[in-house]
């Protein structure tokens, strides 16, 4: 396979930067290097890619042009200050750590370290996640070019030049799937209570979440316009709708639930 991304250094093998190591191989990846004291990380060597448990262990001639931080947050104050001498070579480092600001990084890279911020959501593993960025000051245009081909092999891109936007981001998108799983877990479960089998309950459940998921994204129509398609004046969708739509019920309660999630990642932001 022809080359097509540069050699890359990431920061933990776990499922998001698995799922985003899976994605660069597809375009074509230059011999890179994963750090990740993990023993599962091993299954991600081969292909050029070498697992190593320390930043230590790998070659000092080795220079990435991009450093993925793909830790846990609370991981970052031990681990990043060993990455400065790469950083200082030219890497541009993409951080997907949530709650980690561009500021707050910088202090342990370097003041003058090239930050993006990104905050990708877990579908990227099936390659069709949404993912959003906030270039940080010294990021040049290549930089950000190459921070975008390396987000785009795993869904969909978006930009921002308010880094503040990514708190609301990661409450909708970044825990977005988490919602859609409990709507198709409660869907299983109102089913078995009218009666229908479990195995038939879970395959309704996923199928219907799925599929409507999968037409939401083929139509140029608004979720708004395709939610009334569905509903039948006086049928059994509407009755649902009715209670479901209600003051005090969806409307209010996935709000409250967004700006909970904001506020914390506000919170949690360093």
């Amino acid at each position: 396979m022809t080359e097509s991304l540069p050699p890359l250094l990431l920061l933990g093998g776990g499922r998001m930067g698995g799922a985003m190591l899976a994605g660069w191989r597809e375009r074509g990846l230059a011999p890179s290097y994963v750090i990740d004291p993990a023993p599962a990380a091993m299954a991600l060597a081969g292909e050029g890619v070498q697992v190593v448990p320390a930043v230590s262990d790998v070659p000092s001639g080795f220079a990435p042009a991009a450093i993925v931080l793909a830790v846990k947050p609370q991981q970052a104050d031990a681990a990043l200050p060993g990455l400065m001498p790469r950083v200082e070579g030219g890497a541009v480092v993409l951080s997907i750590m949530a709650g980690r600001t561009i500021a707050g990084l910088r202090a342990l890279l370097g003041a003058a370290a090239p930050v993006v911020r990104a905050m990708p959501n877990t579908p990227a593993a099936i390659r069709r996640g949404i993912t959003v960025a906030c270039p940080g000051p010294g990021v040049s245009r290549e930089q950000q070019a190459l921070c975008d081909g390396l987000l785009a092999s795993v869904g969909e891109v978006a930009w921002v030049e308010d880094e503040g936007l990514i708190d609301p981001v990661t409450a909708v998108s970044g825990g977005g799937p988490a919602y859609v799983f409990l709507l198709a877990e409660l869907l299983e479960q109102a089913a078995v209570e009218q009666g229908i089998p479990l195995p038939l309950a879970r395959q309704l459940a996923r199928v219907t979440v799925a599929g409507s998921g999968a037409l939401l994204a083929a139509s140029a129509e608004d979720a708004s316009a395709l939610r009334v398609a569905v509903t039948s004046p006086a049928g059994t969708t509407e009755q649902a709708l009715a209670v479901l739509m209600a003051d005090a019920a969806w409307p209010a309660q996935v709000s409250q639930a967004i700006d909970a999630a904001t506020r914390r990642s506000r919170e949690l932001a360093s």
